[in-house]
């Protein structure tokens, strides 16, 4: 099987792709948040930008945060789970809220506010793919405010057979896709938006500005990567010196058995 260089989970990608073809981007909003697509009538990218000396940042979210018929969505796509992703949309969504309110007007003007994830990992523990949650009373259930939303989409539990009637899993089964031939399966099925979503792909990974702003990202991600060990190496030297037993220092540092052995104290 040919494995993919990028895929839709790829944030470069994710975030070019969907700004660029603005029209795929409300489709694809209108069937995460099960909404009929000729009922939206306000949509506007508020974040359309990706400045190349951004790209470097380790910290650069590329979400897209939208208006849609008044409302505020934030749409994510996260590969890895690095712990604490709950508390990391709920501060996403307590930003984008507290932010939305002009300086005189009153609460009840915030506008509703959506963060919607798309993510790679597993992390409720239940059979459903989808999930949305919202402040209700604990006993009764009454909703606290409509104006909090989050939808999760857990990628890892989508079936295996997928309809061409089913959009939802359509659009989710593309995210999930890691091969050409997994991309070529659900073309085959000629639905159109699937197939200029597929056509999207293959011309944005084509561009030369796809191609420079991903190196930058992957520069990023690189030197996260080695800080990130650098780190680890310190600690595990620290722990040596310290006289703690190897054991440990593989438990808090992940570091192998003979790394640990070659390191000088």
């Amino acid at each position: 099987m040919r494995k993919l260089e990028y895929t839709f989970k790829t944030d470069t990608l994710f975030k070019m792709l969907f700004v660029q073809y603005p029209e795929l981007l409300k489709k694809l909003v209108a069937d995460l948040l099960g909404i009929p697509l000729e009922g939206i009538g306000q949509f506007v990218i508020r974040n359309p930008e990706m400045p190349p000396e951004n790209l470097g940042d380790k910290f650069c979210r590329l979400d897209i945060n939208m208006t849609v018929d008044g409302q505020r969505v934030d749409l994510e796509v996260q590969v890895c789970n690095e712990g604490d992703y709950p508390e990391r949309v709920m501060y996403y969504w307590a930003r984008e809220f507290s932010s939305a309110l002009l300086t005189g007007q009153g609460y009840s003007a915030l506008p509703r506010t959506i963060v919607v994830s798309i993510i790679d990992f597993l992390l409720f523990e239940c059979e459903e793919y989808y999930s949305f949650f919202q402040p209700l009373e604990v006993t009764r259930h009454t909703l606290l405010s409509d104006k909090m939303g989050f939808y999760f989409f857990e990628l890892p539990k989508l079936p295996d057979d997928v309809s061409d009637g089913d959009m939802l899993l359509l659009w989710l089964s593309l995210f999930k896709a890691e091969t050409e031939e997994d991309l070529e399966k659900i073309k085959e099925m000629e639905v159109p938006i699937m197939s200029q979503a597929i056509n999207a792909y293959y011309t944005i990974t084509a561009s030369s500005e796809f191609r420079e702003k991903e190196r930058l990202r992957a520069k990023a991600r690189h030197d996260e990567a080695q800080a990130l060990h650098n780190a680890r190496k310190e600690i595990a030297q620290n722990m040596k010196a310290d006289g703690e037993p190897i054991e440990k220092i593989i438990r808090y540092t992940g570091l192998t058995k003979e790394s640990i052995e070659n390191l000088k104290v």
